[in-house]
């Protein structure tokens, strides 16, 4: 993890602005467990909040949009997020002065919700923003597209199939549903978004694998 962090610094060092690290890859990979350690060995090593994380999560729709539309039992692929919202607060991030606050929604996993202003950042100068599809670039998904550019790096993290499964699994029951609901949401919704995400894969700047307590290039 250092050394992925002192990878964040030296390209970040003399970056006009904010400095926007995004990491992508298929649901249950880890992501968001990566984000944070980075952010936390940044943040140490300057001995100051320079970094922290923007998660794609907190532009879920609510469970209240996607039953209106029919489509909270896909929540979790492409068009169950508000993507001209990320893309917009991205480009303000970007765009915003250090020192004027932006805030920036999170996602609550107890009450599978997005909550608005989850976190804010004012005089963070590098931004770790993680989710499925930062690298979706396709007539099938224009709304993505606009993602890549507005990043100065792109990590994709990798994980084997069945330890995706299985983590998504757990999750899913961890939230409420029954093994079998669980098993059908992961085999009809969410390995078909992990098979999107892996699509991408070859955009990314550096390919990382988790390995023991570490990650490696691959």
């Amino acid at each position: 993890m250092a050394e992925l962090a002192a990878r964040v610094r030296r390209r970040s060092e003399g970056h006009p602005g904010r400095f926007l690290l995004g990491i992508a890859g298929p649901p249950g990979a880890g992501k968001s467990t990566l984000a944070r350690g980075i952010r936390d060995e940044l943040n140490l090593a300057a001995g100051a909040t320079i970094a922290d994380v923007a998660p794609m999560d907190g532009f879920h729709l609510t469970s209240a949009q996607m039953r209106a539309a029919g489509i909270l039992d896909r929540k979790g692929e492409p068009d169950t997020f508000d993507a001209d919202g990320y893309v917009a607060l991205l480009r303000t991030l970007r765009d915003t002065a250090l020192g004027t606050p932006v805030s920036w929604p999170t996602y609550d996993r107890d009450i599978h919700e997005p909550v608005p202003g989850g976190v804010v950042f004012d005089r963070q100068s590098i931004v770790v923003t993680e989710g499925n599809y930062l690298l979706l670039d396709d007539r099938a998904h224009p709304a993505w597209a606009p993602v890549r550019p507005l990043l100065d790096e792109t990590w994709y993290l990798d994980a084997p199939r069945r330890i995706i499964e299985q983590r998504l699994l757990r999750r899913h029951i961890r939230g409420g549903r029954t093994p079998e609901a669980a098993r059908t949401k992961v085999a009809h919704s969410d390995l078909r978004n992990a098979a999107l995400v892996e699509s991408t894969r070859t955009r990314a700047d550096l390919v990382l694998r988790k390995a023991g307590r570490g990650y490696r290039f691959d």
